[in-house]
């Protein structure tokens, strides 16, 4: 017959982390420099508005300019309601118009998101 181990305690709930391979340690120092970074920016705005919100209203504000601001939300099927309620959701945490936000550290190349997409470039 064999032992049975599920009732005996372990030390965390990942174990000794040995099955933990180098994806995972790669993404974890990912993770620590990105919020070395951006920690400063989302974490107030997280706890305003929850971690949820924070990432909906930075996700908005980054499909705003990719996609070209209301125009091209419209064009993705936004309804006009949805894209005004967002706005003024973003205004009131953000204290501007997304058009004007610059997140620090952040850069957009509209160009090469449009280009990686199939979309047509107007120079």
């Amino acid at each position: 017959m064999t032992e049975d181990f599920r009732s005996d305690r372990m030390a965390t709930p990942e174990g000794k982390g040995n099955a933990k391979g180098r994806f995972e340690r790669a993404w974890d120092g990912y993770v620590k420099g990105v919020n070395k970074i951006a920690g400063p920016i989302t974490n107030p705005l997280a706890k305003k508005v929850g971690a949820a919100g924070a990432v909906d209203l930075l996700g908005f504000w980054l499909v705003w300019q990719t996609e070209g601001g209301f125009d091209g939300l419209r064009r993705l099927g936004m309804s006009r309601s949805s894209i005004y309620r967002r706005i003024g959701l973003f205004r009131k945490f953000m204290g501007v118009h997304p058009d004007e936000y610059k997140m620090p550290g952040v850069t957009i190349n509209v160009a090469a998101y449009l280009k990686g997409t199939g979309i047509p470039v107007k120079v």
